[in-house]
């Protein structure tokens, strides 16, 4: 099939040419605090991790409540909104979709409610690799009908197109009976794949994360209660101070009796090693390791690995500015920053024009041409994907009246897609996948190219290299992928079979109707 495909240097195709961040999970469990406003300031410095969804459910003991929209933090929620919602216990989340589309009923948190009247909210962090055979289990469990949400398994497991979806409702039918917390215990050993999650009754937050650990979350304290995050930043814009991290493997719950802490896993470390690249916020520190300073000396070690002969180095804003800023340091080269960026493109609904959209990298960045103009540049960013941002930026720089180009960029070829919540290309857009080093270079324009090496990354990180996963960088998966027809993002929105009434794990029906507009009318 012939699909329009946008041109190299559009706006859709810089768009589509970007690492897609995860999810932000934010929880904080605070009697006597305005739980919700801070689950707000918690996900408005999570933004970056994702911007197509946001949430927050509160819990004030006996009953639960649940906003959440398509759009940016600050666009889903106001202050009458936030006065609303009153309790003692909040769950938020910001969500970029990794499994399930970007439509009204995957935003998160998701809801489920027990048999017995309890609700249970869930935020979640991460990709899952065994969503097939958890929608099977929903299915004979009949999950969601004991959420009440459909009056057969069939039909409210057609609303289930995430896997965070999933979780929640089979966390809910178990809970009837064990309780959240044992629920939680016996489940989460039979999850595959990468999972932060933060989730809570109408008293009680409990926290989540995998046993490989792939997806940052982390503890902090507040004079009155308990606060989890997906980074430590969140922590300090809530002046929370931070506590430890929740460990691979671990389930914490919180109550009025205190913090308790349970195994449900032997922890087998293995954290995204592109945290550091470019995902997370360059205030927040991971593992010990403050990321602004991991990116820094990852330019210092590209200047040792690819030198160049420049009169200026600049970043690609502002992903590529601390390592644009070491490899300076390192190469003794001028610093300087030779493009401008639009601090409010992020995510919009509004598509642009035409014209618009034919201006492409623009949209995003514009050159200083008197600082460009004449000079070798050495451009440092933080990731190539299929090749397009840098292409256009090239093009760009040297109409700006640049001499030379020479890219450099501050992590290894991208040659193998994420599977543990990291949107990237399908393996066969991979620029990297398919051409050697000079062929990259040649597809982009640049005078030369060059990428820090997986052992000067991994350095810099200054963590063990046996506690890291590079997957997308060297196709090690510390986590056994599935067959193909059994894993993608769109899993559970195909075709229903098998009679036409019963879905099945093919994936079930995606139902129509569902938008932003009523909202606030839904549950």
């Amino acid at each position: 099939m012939v699909t329009d495909l946008p041109y190299p240097g559009s706006a859709e195709a810089v768009e589509q040419d970007t690492p897609r961040e995860e999810c932000g999970v934010f929880g904080v469990w605070a009697p006597g605090e305005e739980v919700a406003k801070l689950a707000f300031y918690g996900l408005f410095a999570l933004q970056h991790r994702g911007q197509e969804a946001a949430g927050i459910s509160v819990g004030d003991g006996s009953q639960m409540l649940v906003y959440k929209d398509l759009g940016l933090v600050s666009q889903v929620f106001d202050e009458q909104v936030l006065a609303s919602l009153r309790g003692h216990v909040a769950v938020g989340h910001a969500r970029y979709s990794t499994t399930g589309g970007s439509t009204w009923e995957n935003a998160q948190p998701t809801f489920r409610t027990t048999v017995t009247g309890r609700g249970l909210a869930l935020g979640h962090n991460g990709n899952l690799v065994n969503t097939a055979e958890l929608f099977d289990r929903a299915v004979a469990e009949g999950a969601d009908t004991a959420a009440g949400n459909a009056s057969s398994a069939s039909g409210a497991c057609q609303r289930a197109t995430s896997d965070s979806d999933l979780v929640c409702g089979l966390l809910a039918v178990n809970a009837a009976d064990k309780g959240v917390e044992q629920a939680a215990m016996e489940l989460l050993p039979t999850v595959s794949g990468a999972f932060s999650m933060v989730f809570s009754d109408e008293s009680t937050l409990y926290a989540a994360r995998d046993a490989h650990g792939v997806r940052p979350l982390v503890l902090g304290r507040l004079e009155r209660g308990w606060v989890v995050a997906s980074e430590t930043a969140a922590l300090d814009i809530v002046g929370a101070s931070f506590v430890r991290e929740v460990e691979p493997g671990e389930l914490l719950a919180i109550d009025s009796e205190g913090l308790r802490s349970q195994r449900f896993a032997n922890p087998e470390p293995k954290g995204c090693v592109f945290e550091y690249v470019y995902l997370a916020r360059p205030d927040t520190t991971i593992s010990g390791r403050s990321v602004h300073s991991t990116r820094v000396e990852i330019g210092r070690r590209l200047a040792r690995e690819h030198p160049a002969e420049a009169d200026l180095v600049m970043p690609v804003p502002e992903s590529g500015t601390p390592a644009a800023i070491g490899y300076a340091q390192e190469a003794d080269i001028a610093y300087g920053n030779g493009l401008v960026k639009n601090a409010y493109v992020g995510r919009t609904f509004i598509e642009p024009s035409q014209t618009i959209r034919q201006l492409g990298i623009r949209l995003k960045l514009n050159p200083l041409r008197e600082v460009i103009r004449g000079k070798r540049l050495v451009v440092v960013d933080d990731s190539v994907v299929r090749g397009n941002t840098q292409r256009a930026l090239v093009k760009m720089l040297r109409e700006a009246g640049a001499l030379e180009v020479h890219v450099r960029i501050a992590s290894p070829p991208v040659r193998w897609p994420c599977f543990y919540g990291i949107d990237f290309a399908s393996r066969a857009e991979l620029i990297a996948n398919g051409l050697d080093l000079d062929g990259v270079r040649q597809s982009i324009g640049a005078d030369s190219l060059g990428y820090v090496s997986l052992d000067g990354l991994v350095a810099a990180s200054e963590q063990p290299r046996n506690r890291l996963c590079a997957a997308c960088f060297d196709g090690n998966y510390p986590i056994p992928i599935p067959e193909e027809d059994r894993i993608g993002k769109h899993l559970l929105e195909g075709p229903a079979t098998s009679g036409g009434d019963t879905a099945t794990s093919s994936g079930p029906v995606l139902p129509s109707g569902y938008g932003a507009e009523d909202a606030v009318s839904r549950p």
